[in-house]
């Protein structure tokens, strides 16, 4: 059944979105009020610009980790260089909008597409979600590993 079963048919719809110009801790409590992976982001006509995922949030923060401070023979040293970049990545991570973290270019599918063409594309390229768009690139649904593991789960 997955190779005739259409995206359509498994897709959640309405998705929720995120705009490119959105701060980055409202993204962040819209994936955790929403209990998902990833949100597309769309421009003011809902076409995809990218796709923000939970592991983008991550890895901005983790950009912040520098050594500033170090213990020698018992001595702590501060580095007054690493503590001024440290504070610049602070600063650059606390104003940061979802445009300047998300993924552009993201895997997509069509609504007609099948099953089998969202599962191959999420194993090959590594992904848990792929933003579903029309002839338009706009977003009319999204796939998540969890829907197809619903689906399956319904019809065996």
């Amino acid at each position: 059944m997955p190779g005739t079963t259409k995206v359509r048919d498994v897709m959640t719809t309405p998705v929720v979105t995120l705009r490119a110009d959105e701060k980055v801790e409202h993204a962040a409590d819209v994936l955790a009020e929403k209990n998902v992976g990833a949100l597309p982001v769309v421009d003011e006509n809902g076409r995809l610009l990218g796709i923000l995922r939970d592991d983008d949030l991550i890895a901005s923060e983790a950009r912040v980790h520098v050594p500033t401070f170090i213990n020698f023979l018992g001595l702590g040293m501060a580095f007054p260089g690493e503590m001024k970049h440290l504070e610049q990545e602070l600063k650059k991570i606390a104003g940061a909008t979802v445009g300047d973290v998300m993924q552009t270019d993201p895997p997509t599918v069509r609504p007609d597409d099948t099953l089998e063409d969202v599962a191959t594309l999420m194993h090959d390229r590594g992904v848990n979600s792929v933003p579903v768009v029309d002839a338009d690139n706009k977003v009319v649904g999204i796939v998540a590993r969890a829907d197809v593991v619903r689906f399956i789960a319904r019809t065996t």
